[in-house]
């Protein structure tokens, strides 16, 4: 799926997509019980920038458990943001927040930020080296030492386990409340335009642009997460 044909997807959808996720709360509140746990080092006036920000689910999460912290929510989908800032100004952390419409390749360069979240992004790159980039971008604009928090559906597609997964994590979103469109929508997205590859090919296209050995510290099904420290020498 090319990169208008996917801000044209996430535009159509960006109204009523808590609505349509929100059976899947619960693993989003786990995977955000984990991530505070991992960001708390992090300094009382960190600069945190959300790579696919969305509705601005994780950084309302993030404002209010670490009320010093600024954020620069970057989407392509104006429509995601402006959702996301509504959020924002509903919850109080509007002064707070800065809102970048585009890419990663549009945003003022520079190591400005003391962390980063990549949640269900990197997965729409299906070029290995693209997605190296991707993430090269990301560490050119943490500081040495930054931490980025990244999630992408993972598994290895040609193993007997991935039907298994892949069955379980159609049955979870279907009693979550997904509807049937959308699931059908995904099950033909992972086979065509999501790049679902190896938990161990994925953290190794993170190190190679420019972290220290990413390390896994969640799964969900097919989700799973991984926190990485930005290397000196990016």
């Amino acid at each position: 799926m090319r990169d208008e044909e996917l801000k044209a997807l996430f535009d159509q959808q960006a109204a009523g997509y808590d609505q349509q996720w929100a059976g899947m709360a619960p693993i989003r509140q786990a995977l955000y019980l984990l991530l505070d746990a991992l960001f708390v080092g992090l300094p009382a006036d960190a600069r945190i920038l959300c790579v696919g920000a969305g509705t601005g689910a994780e950084i309302g999460h993030l404002a209010e458990r670490f009320p010093g912290w600024r954020f620069t929510a970057l989407d392509p989908s104006g429509a995601m943001l402006e959702v996301c800032r509504q959020r924002a100004e509903r919850s109080g952390f509007l002064q707070r927040c800065d809102f970048h419409e585009g890419y990663l390749d549009t945003l003022a360069p520079g190591a400005a930020y003391d962390g980063a979240t990549c949640f269900l992004v990197s997965q729409f790159l299906l070029e290995p080296a693209a997605r190296t980039g991707f993430f090269g971008q990301i560490a050119q604009r943490l500081k040495p030492g930054g931490l980025l928090a990244s999630v992408d559906l993972a598994a290895d597609i040609h193993s007997p386990a991935y039907e298994v997964l892949l069955h379980g994590w159609m049955t979870l979103m279907a009693a979550a409340g997904v509807d049937a469109q959308m699931l059908e929508r995904a099950r033909t997205a992972y086979a065509r335009d999501v790049a679902v590859l190896p938990a161990p090919q994925v953290a190794g296209i993170i190190q190679a642009a420019g972290f220290a050995a990413p390390v896994q510290f969640f799964q969900a099904g097919l989700m799973h997460g991984w926190i990485s420290l930005r290397e000196a020498d990016v």
